[in-house]
């Protein structure tokens, strides 16, 4: 197979095996090659760098195509080119080092590798146990996106009479995320107490609809409201990703208004049509530079008892 070499940030990245086949063609998308996924990755990067940069992550990678083998990888392999950033940071008996994506070019070398799904950490590198962002995770029970859509939006007032922006994502799977931009003072565990009490305020305002219970046997047909993503090390797939599924589906940002719209759906843009979502700036103004304290939410969450 061939090789093909795209200017990307301040390098030439070679793509070996450039048509190789990641995502055959299937229910009518067209297959999608390696070259196919580094000129994605390269062409949507102003837009995804802003929402990874100096964040740790963990590549999910399948050198032979969505069909085979998957790798789940963290610690940065050695023949990686010393241009790519790095982090080394904790974890129980001792550390991993892990990429950090922080350039054009780098997006296309990882998707050179086989990598189609980029999993970021919702703290930066620089201060691992202060996240300034918080993610709530919505998933259908079943396969009908109205529930997650109306759970959003419930989710969303909940936010709003706390004070705290919020914007969300399809997830490119099965759901959508609820993105809170925080002021990174917050340790990682008051962060995920918080969260956990959001999602029983609102589980207690509607009992029929939500629940916060990790067993799913215990859950019936209501919709998990899932915070599990906000611990220490935890990930939470990146904005602007592409999902290792058929028609190669993109997590893509959406505005709140399209949480009405009955056409939304979690894999509603792909490597195809993402960028065209991507320059209409669905976040516009719902995430500020400068994240929220959670002081002052916990305050007004406490007084809604």
């Amino acid at each position: 197979m061939s090789t093909v070499t795209l200017e990307a940030g301040r390098h030439a990245v070679k793509v070996a095996r450039a048509e190789k086949v990641l995502f055959p063609a299937r229910r009518g998308a067209p297959e999608v090659t390696k070259a196919d996924l580094a000129a994605y990755y390269r062409d949507i990067a102003p837009y995804a760098l802003p929402h990874l940069r100096d964040r740790p992550l963990m590549l999910e990678i399948h050198p032979d195509g969505i069909d085979g083998p998957r790798f789940m990888q963290k610690n940065v392999p050695a023949h990686y080119p010393d241009w790519i950033k790095r982090a080394e940071l904790s974890k129980e008996g001792g550390t991993v080092t892990h990429v950090l994506a922080n350039s054009a070019d780098t997006l296309v070398y990882l998707a050179g590798q086989g990598c189609t799904t980029l999993h970021r950490w919702l703290a930066r590198a620089d201060r691992p146990r202060q996240p300034d962002r918080m993610v709530f995770d919505l998933d259908p029970v079943e396969d009908d996106f109205g529930p997650v859509r109306r759970a959003a939006q419930r989710l969303g007032q909940l936010l709003d009479e706390l004070a705290l922006p919020w914007a969300p994502m399809t997830s490119g799977s099965r759901g959508l995320h609820l993105t809170v931009p925080l002021d990174r003072h917050a340790d990682v565990d008051e962060v995920r107490d918080f969260a956990r009490a959001v999602a029983d305020t609102l589980a207690g305002r509607y009992p029929a609809e939500f629940t916060t219970e990790p067993r799913k046997a215990a859950r019936g047909r209501r919709l998990f409201l899932d915070v599990l993503r906000n611990g220490y090390a935890q990930t939470a797939v990146a904005p602007w990703s592409v999902r290792a599924l058929p028609g190669a589906p993109v997590a893509a940002p959406v505005s709140r208004q399209a949480l009405d719209d009955p056409e939304l759906g979690a894999r509603r843009w792909t490597v195809a049509d993402a960028l065209e979502q991507a320059r209409s700036d669905p976040w516009d103004g719902l995430l500020p530079a400068r994240g929220r304290s959670l002081g002052p939410a916990a305050r007004r969450l406490r007084a809604l008892g």
